[in-house]
């Protein structure tokens, strides 16, 4: 069991890194006028974030 949850663990880990990064080039490509590619990111962050959501919820229930 110990193991599922260290994986658990790293996998949400990684997902609120990457949710960072993204985040933070969607708010630079929409400063820098570049209003398409910034809409693409945000859509990408939001399915991160769903996807975080749903990694949580699974973890609760394995704990």
């Amino acid at each position: 069991m110990e193991h599922r949850r260290a994986v658990l663990s790293s996998a949400s880990t990684s997902l609120e890194e990457l949710l960072k990064k993204v985040s933070a080039f969607a708010d630079q490509m929409q400063q820098e006028g570049d209003e398409s590619t910034a809409h693409d990111l945000y859509e990408v962050e939001r399915s991160l974030r769903q996807a975080y959501r749903r990694l949580s919820a699974v973890s609760r229930r394995v704990r």
